[in-house]
């Protein structure tokens, strides 16, 4: 087994066309396999909700972090790195409508030759729900259903779908995916989220970096696929790999002994000035530990 390495929030640290042009094509020359983009539509003032993966229950950003829009970001990106895939982490689909969702990542898709893949969270930030006149209540229910009728969409012409929160007759949604179906990953560290991917997801994304309680996470998400009739490998873990960055061979060693097989570098560690020299350093080492 071998361990792919994905610059996570990459879109937070590049903002500009040239810095992204730049960010995208030393990844790429580094070994990344692939450059993933946050989402938050707004940043709300004043908040109340609880961030869930730090102690405090704050989100470790300012009013005016900049968060651009990952998908127009990564269509940018499709283009200064080729061979990169391209990723959500996460996107916050309860939030957006998913016809016009469908039809953005499958544009994506084939502007890219294939190579997008959805990381997807229900949303913690009540406040930016209220924001965009977006019900809270039942989100993961919203989310699991718009999930549902995307892949209905992608399958095929003259599809319908009937559901609570979707409702379309006969339509065509064209261009489709390259992919047979976009690859999704689900994100969180709650009893919910594991469920939900075990029963719908190509991929896990906890939030946790610590190696005891992810393996714990992912004991639980393989067992809940098992619970679910599903082949557990089926599921290919993502994990952050911010803990290990000062010693990328032990990370990767620990990381293999969990079955992770990609590796989420937060971008984050490289911003600032020779950022992109130190990221380069850091391929090279964990690349060349998972080889």
């Amino acid at each position: 087994m071998t361990i792919k390495f994905g610059l996570a929030f990459a879109s937070s640290i590049a903002i500009d066309g040239a810095k992204t042009m730049e960010i995208c094509r030393r990844a790429e020359a580094a070994g990344f396999e692939s450059l993933w983009g946050g989402e938050h539509v707004i940043m709300p003032s004043t908040i109340e909700s609880s961030y869930p993966y730090t102690k405090d229950g704050k989100i470790p950003a300012q009013p005016d972090t900049p968060i651009p829009d990952p998908l127009i970001w990564l269509a940018f990106a499709a283009a200064a790195a080729p061979t990169m895939r391209l990723g959500t982490c996460i996107l916050i689909v309860p939030q957006r409508n998913p016809l016009i969702l469908a039809k953005e990542l499958a544009t994506l898709d084939q502007l890219s030759g294939g190579r997008v893949e959805l990381g997807l969270g229900v949303g913690w930030l009540e406040e930016e729900f209220d924001a965009l006149g977006v019900p809270w209540a039942r989100r993961g229910a919203r989310n699991d259903e718009y999930i549902e009728a995307m892949r209905t969409l992608w399958s095929g012409p003259e599809v319908e779908f009937h559901g609570e929160f979707v409702d379309f007759p006969k339509v065509t949604c064209s261009p489709r995916p390259v992919q047979e179906s976009i690859p999704i990953l689900v994100g969180g560290d709650s009893e919910v989220a594991i469920r939900r991917a075990a029963r719908l997801a190509d991929g896990y994304f906890p939030g946790e970096g610590d190696v005891d309680r992810l393996s714990s996470l992912i004991t639980r998400v393989r067992q809940a696929a098992t619970d679910a009739g599903r082949d557990p490998d089926t599921i290919e873990i993502n994990a952050m790999f911010g803990q290990h960055i000062e010693d990328p061979a032990a990370g990767v060693e620990k990381f293999l002994e969990l079955g992770v097989g990609r590796a989420m570098v937060p971008a984050f560690f490289f911003a600032g000035p020779g950022g992109l020299d130190r990221m380069e350093q850091f391929a090279e080492a964990a690349i060349a530990a998972a080889s």
